[in-house]
């Protein structure tokens, strides 16, 4: 097991899992290569050539018990599909650690661990931007009915504040897109939802969410629910909500 350092605080990662029993793949003669799917390949130097590909993937072992599953299984799960796909590949797993409580989205923290280059670049502070300046997390105060996210505003609709609220109010409960539909909508409405379009409305708002977009998080099979990170900060009215038990 080996274990790797980032030059941020924010995350290091560790081998997981490797599997060197796998046979190396074996290269095909010239004229008989497959040729690539160019379309969906960036363009890479002269010279150069595929040898496989990483897949991040962004989950902690809550969300992950939340799904009736684990991190291993998950990792043991994907190498058996691979290896029925390709038998002659070879794969290499790694788990990404960060502080309890870091908050921030997983898959970004999982990027930034495994120090993948887009990641590292985007997280590098730029020129005109302050050393020290650190982002502010997301502020949900249900008193003026707003939303900041890193101190500034975010555009929601009435509907869309609404919608973010009432899975608030319940946090740590998945809320059924039946019930969101009917504690939200009513007759005189111009559009109600129904349970396929209800995601259009939570898709809209987590990309407002931007880079926080994961407190609002998708139970298979289920409906939505609130998940509180470490930099989402929640601000109650001064009187009792008749919307909070």
């Amino acid at each position: 097991m080996s274990i790797a350092h980032l030059s941020t605080p924010l995350a290091t990662s560790y081998t997981a899992a490797s599997d060197p029993s796998t046979p190396s793949a074996q290269a095909p003669a010239a004229d008989t290569a497959p040729a690539l799917p160019q379309a969906h390949i960036r363009a890479v130097p002269e010279g150069t050539e595929a040898r496989g590909f990483v897949l991040y993937v962004g989950i902690d072992e809550g969300k992950a018990e939340g799904d009736h599953t684990n991190l291993g299984s998950i990792v043991a799960q994907i190498k058996a599909l691979v290896a029925q796909i390709a038998p002659s590949s070879e794969t290499y797993a790694a788990v990404a650690l960060a502080p309890r409580g870091a908050g921030g989205r997983d898959v970004d923290v999982v990027r930034l661990a495994l120090q993948d280059p887009a990641a590292l670049a985007k997280h590098r502070q730029t020129p005109d931007a302050p050393a020290d300046r650190a982002r502010d997390g997301v502020v949900i105060d249900l008193s003026r009915k707003r939303l900041l996210l890193d101190n500034e505003p975010a555009n929601l609709t009435y509907k869309e504040f609404e919608l973010l609220q009432y899975l608030v109010l319940r946090e740590g409960r998945t809320i059924e897109r039946t019930e969101l539909i009917s504690s939200l909508w009513n007759s005189s409405d111009e559009e109600i939802p129904n349970e396929r379009t209800i995601d259009v409305h939570v898709r809209r708002l987590r990309s407002k969410l931007g880079d926080y977009e994961d407190i609002v998080r998708t139970v298979r099979g289920v409906g939505y629910r609130f998940d509180r990170h470490a930099d989402v900060s929640v601000r109650q009215t001064s009187t009792p909500s008749p919307d909070l038990f």
